[in-house]
């Protein structure tokens, strides 16, 4: 028997069963619930062909031949769907707003032997949850400071040590900056972006503080939800100072190695924003291999402009912490000494 769950009861459910996505594989590759594995009812085309039915035919019509394109595929539906969970033979079956494709696809297992239940509304529902979820007020902590200053090795220092995180670059496969893509993979849709950071969201402790990294409304492409960015803007700040000598050296050590090519586009990239002469004398410098002047020359823009963002927040929200050596162990442990006076 097929069992209709609400958004909450499928998810909670999806953290011990597998999850199917039966639509197509271009709505699948643009955004999905996470960990859901793909299972199109129909490719690209036959969803288009359907849809095109549907329009210029009417509903019947459009039935008919999806049940004529799907009629083959059956048995192998079956099979796949076996082979995902063959120990309980239970799975969780959506498609985009939770109707004939979802209901379809689970009478069929249901029929193969595998207990079935489908998401009331489909992906539509569950997006909905997840644009809606941003907006319950949470403890954030901003954890601030300039390029280099080694913010994200603090933020996981910070989950070792027992705080709650989220790691907004980590989920968006970049660093921030012009050079924040080098070396990473590539980009989630925004879409897919809010997926990943609803299913950290709602597995964190409402009652316990979270630490965030400061960051723009966009992280390289992808965007911060702006109920999260809202909360973000008004939460206190932990700013950490570090000098800028220990930013060069680490900043050295991480780009270094990385292709010249790739580091040339990307200071290039900010040409208008550095300016003729700095751009000039960094892409000489990077000839001549000579990290730690072109990393000079670049904090110099970034860090106007990220005090430039610093100054639109509350100063009576901004907390100063002075670093003066590069142990983010140690800052960690002085950020939550300093976060439990709060």
């Amino acid at each position: 028997m097929v069992h209709q769950l609400s958004v909450e009861e499928f998810l909670t459910k999806a953290e011990t069963l597998p999850v199917i996505d039966v639509r197509s594989p271009g709505e699948y590759d643009h955004a999905h619930i996470p960990g859901a594995v793909s299972i199109p009812l129909f490719d690209n085309d036959e969803r288009a062909q359907v849809g095109t039915k549907y329009k210029n035919a009417g509903k019947d019509a459009a039935v008919i031949l999806g049940l004529e394109l799907v009629g083959p595929k059956l048995a192998g539906f079956a099979k796949q769907s076996k082979k995902i969970n063959p120990q309980s033979k239970e799975v969780l079956v959506h498609c985009w707003r939770g109707g004939m494709r979802s209901g379809s696809f689970a009478w069929l297992l249901d029929t193969a032997g595998l207990t079935a239940s489908t998401l009331i509304g489909g992906y539509k529902a569950y997006r909905n949850t997840v644009l809606t979820a941003f907006s319950e007020p949470r403890n954030l902590i901003i954890l601030g400071g300039k390029t280099g200053s080694g913010k994200t090795d603090i933020l996981k220092e910070l989950a070792r040590q027992g705080e709650q995180i989220i790691d907004l670059e980590g989920l968006a496969h970049h660093k921030g900056s012009s050079y924040g893509g080098i070396g990473q993979l590539p980009q989630p849709a925004t879409e897919q972006y809010e997926n990943q950071l609803f299913a950290t969201w709602r597995n964190l402790d409402r009652n316990r503080r979270i630490w965030l990294e400061d960051e723009s409304r966009n992280v390289g492409s992808c965007f911060i939800p702006m109920p999260l960015w809202q909360q973000m803007r008004v939460a206190p700040v932990a700013f950490v100072d570090v000098p800028k000598v220990i930013r060069i050296n680490r900043l050295v050590a991480e780009y270094g190695a990385i292709d010249h090519g790739l580091l040339m586009e990307a200071t290039e990239r900010i040409r208008k924003r550095l300016g003729g002469k700095a751009t000039k004398d960094a892409l000489e410098a990077l000839t001549h291999h000579d990290y730690a002047t072109v990393t000079d020359l670049t904090l110099d823009y970034y860090d106007k402009a990220y005090l430039h963002g610093l100054s639109q927040r509350d100063p009576s929200r901004i907390h100063p912490l002075e670093i003066k050596e590069d142990n983010p162990a140690e800052s960690a442990k002085r950020l939550i000494d300093w976060a439990d006076t709060l």
